[in-house]
């Protein structure tokens, strides 16, 4: 038996996947101009990290959702695609 999936109305990780990415590039350069304040480093710093695992988590739902459509009876054991050489 499938599982259902999650409401429409909720926001998804996957959605928010592409604005945590281009918030951490701009983050990111932000710092690599080295103009920022040891405070404002900091705070950069931990919002860096915040964006980072929301990727991460985003990435790990993705991973998710293409396992249970490779197998839907059996996610943990799907196999994953590999395109030909």
């Amino acid at each position: 038996m499938a599982k259902p999936a999650p409401a429409a109305d909720s926001p998804a990780p996957i959605a928010q996947f592409e604005h945590s990415l281009d918030e951490l590039e701009q983050l990111v350069a932000r710092m690599e101009e080295g103009e920022l304040s040891l405070d404002e480093s900091l705070q950069s710093f931990e919002r860096g990290i915040a964006l980072y695992r929301n990727c991460q988590n985003a990435l790990e739902q993705a991973e998710l959702r293409v396992k249970l459509l490779l197998d839907p009876d059996a996610p943990a054991g799907a196999t994953p695609f590999e395109a030909p050489e």
